[in-house]
């Protein structure tokens, strides 16, 4: 059946339905169904109605059957839909994650740090800053930040008192090595070097290079002493009977370095601020260090005077 005959159809059981309900109802009212149907009209009439709306739900199954093939196709419809854009979100996400490392990787090129780092070695070898003279708040932070080493290079340090509690929370809290470089008092250096500050001390007033260096031997074995067995193992003392060309106060990467001046004391002069072993000054300092520890003679500082009595180059 066409769907047009069908419709038309409908419309008329439709309209018999409405109509027959309005009869019936009037009919009623007038006593014509008594009339021409004693007792059984109104049993009559409702079965003709129900018979009327199952030949028009008859008429509707194959529309209902469509309706439930539509549904199926929904429901299809529904899934392929979620499924492609799960595909889609997973696609989306594997863009942004490979955008995301591109950018990130444009990123690490742009570090600022890196990029300050590279041009400091490039331009400044190594130098970050200049002092006018002997920072010692900066040391001293060096100094209780350090986790590698501690070593200092000098003819004597005038002002040891200054590093001791420093020195002694590297070897006690920290445990690293403390490694102290000075002239042997005896040293043919001692007395030139004497000569070349004899205008910034009166004589009578100072002591000289000798007496300065035994000075701090003094007091590194009071330290010594203030410290347990385990950190007296990491301190150790070295003279060296030679010209030495810097002074040197190093903390791990860090490296304060000034130059024995004539008249003025290494503390006094100007002090070049070296960041990284691995720059081209760092490099060079290292070396310097390095050799003077081989020259050096080891010192024990508990006994440290007869230490140096025993002493021959």
């Amino acid at each position: 059946m066409s769907d047009d005959v069908r419709y038309r159809v409908e419309r008329i059981a439709l309209a018999l339905m409405s109509i027959s309900g309005v009869v019936v109802l009037i009919a009623d009212l007038f006593g014509w169904l008594d009339a021409l149907a004693p007792g059984g009209a109104l049993p009559k009439v409702t079965l003709l109605i129900l018979s009327t709306v199952t030949v028009f739900l008859l008429l509707e199954i194959d529309r209902l059957r469509k309706l439930d093939g539509v549904e199926n196709q929904l429901t299809a419809l529904s899934t392929t839909v979620q499924t492609r854009i799960t595909g889609l979100d997973e696609t989306v996400a594997a863009q942004v994650a490979r955008l995301d490392g591109n950018f990130q990787a444009q990123l690490a090129k742009l570090d600022i740090d890196t990029v300050a780092q590279q041009l400091k070695q490039e331009n400044y070898l190594g130098v970050v800053r200049v002092h006018a003279d002997f920072p010692y708040g900066v040391f001293s932070t060096f100094v209780e930040g350090a986790t590698q080493e501690v070593t200092i290079l000098q003819t004597f340090i005038p002002d040891l008192v200054h590093f001791q509690p420093a020195l002694e929370k590297a070897l006690v809290d920290h445990g690293i090595p403390v490694r102290i470089m000075l002239l042997y008092p005896s040293s043919p250096v001692a007395g030139l070097r004497d000569e070349a500050l004899r205008s910034v001390r009166d004589p009578a007033l100072a002591p000289d290079v000798k007496a300065r260096v035994e000075m701090c031997l003094a007091g590194l074995a009071e330290l010594h002493r203030a410290v347990g067995p385990a950190a007296r193992a990491l301190l150790r003392v070295r003279v060296y009977n030679s010209l030495p060309s810097i002074a040197v106060h190093k903390a791990d990467e860090h490296f304060l370095v000034s130059s024995f001046l004539h008249g003025q004391l290494a503390v006094d002069s100007v002090q070049t601020e070296i960041d990284g072993s691995d720059t081209t000054m760092g490099r060079q300092v290292q070396k310097e260090l390095n050799t003077l520890w081989e020259i050096g003679r080891d010192l024990p500082l508990p006994d440290w005077r007869e230490s140096l009595r025993d002493i021959a180059w």
